[in-house]
């Protein structure tokens, strides 16, 4: 029964992938597919309130208008009671949910520490081997800890507002070291130029030549610009 559920998914079924998904979760033994190609793997991480979700969102209609099927994994904080995922990010992309080239799946983080699922490196594994273009992966929020996406994505973007400059100081030794491309969303709130420039200018204190995006992904800003960024890092 297992073995026709895995065929069917890696024949690109929903409902079939979502199933094997939850069995990976659960720790159940399969004999999963090393995949046969290369299919790019994107980590968002950024601090809560960076607008991961509504970026990511745009981007998947980036992807989908360029003719490209697009599986996301949203990892959300487990519930404190029952380390349930409370899903909230698949709110905010519900006009995807029965895209044909659309695939989107909520995971609890379990109390992981790493902003991930325990078994991210499986899913992610199982994944690259069904019928998708790209993969993205949201972690839960960032931290000293949650470098842990640089393990699973190809490429790491690092989402940040115009208020997080205390926040920059605090990471300079963590996530902004291994982040592969930053965005400064929001970029329509007050200061949000000033906060570019400095990001800009610590970037080349340590001599990085990393891309720095600007959006305001509630209006779709930006994120044509960014997907190319994206594409060109990968």
């Amino acid at each position: 029964m297992t073995a026709e559920i895995l065929s069917a998914a890696y024949a690109g079924d929903k409902k079939s992938i979502a199933r094997i998904i939850s069995l990976i979760e659960n720790q159940v033994d399969l004999h999963l597919r090393q995949p046969g190609h290369s299919v790019p793997v994107i980590g968002i991480t950024g601090p809560p309130g960076a607008g991961k979700s509504t970026l990511v969102d745009a981007l998947i209609g980036e992807y989908v208008n360029n003719g490209k099927s697009v599986a996301v994994l949203c990892v959300d904080p487990s519930s404190v009671v029952h380390q349930g995922a409370i899903l909230g990010d698949r709110i905010r992309m519900s006009q995807w949910f029965n895209h044909e080239k659309v695939f989107i799946r909520s995971l609890s983080s379990r109390g992981s520490m790493g902003g991930l699922h325990p078994a991210i490196g499986k899913i992610k594994v199982f994944m690259q081997a069904c019928p998708f273009d790209v993969i993205l992966i949201e972690t839960v929020g960032v931290g000293q800890s949650e470098i842990e996406i640089i393990k699973h994505a190809d490429k790491t973007v690092l989402v940040l507002v115009p208020e997080a400059g205390d926040e920059i100081q605090l990471m300079k030794s963590g996530i902004v070291e291994v982040a592969d491309l930053f965005v400064v969303n929001k970029v329509d709130r007050p200061g949000s130029n000033i906060f570019v420039t400095q990001l800009s200018n610590m970037l080349k204190s340590k001599s990085s030549s990393k891309p720095v995006c600007s959006t305001i992904a509630s209006k779709g800003d930006g994120v044509s610009e960014l997907k190319k960024t994206i594409d060109a890092l990968i």
